[in-house]
């Protein structure tokens, strides 16, 4: 006895809602939102050590000349603002 070949199960293609080609994220119903502390700590990090760089090379800090602790001081400050940016909503 022969077997008959079957077409199998079809599937519809899914289609997108109408007047859109990508998904599109359903909105939060509640904004999360960061304290201030975050922003000012952040941009106060930052700030402090471009001004702590500029003045290590114009040689306008204590000590004199250039030097590399002081451009580390600056470049952690400006690590600490990246890093808190990364926390901001």
């Amino acid at each position: 006895m022969a077997r008959q070949k079957s077409a199998g199960r079809t599937q519809t293609k899914a289609q997108p809602a109408p007047g859109s080609k990508r998904y599109t994220a359903p909105t939060p119903k509640s904004q999360k939102h960061s304290p201030l502390w975050v922003r000012v700590a952040m941009f106060t990090a930052v700030g402090c050590g471009l001004v702590v760089i500029m003045l290590n090379y114009l040689g306008l800090l204590p000590g004199g000349d250039a030097q590399n602790s002081d451009l580390l001081l600056g470049l952690g400050l400006m690590i600490v603002g990246f890093v808190l940016s990364t926390q901001y909503r």
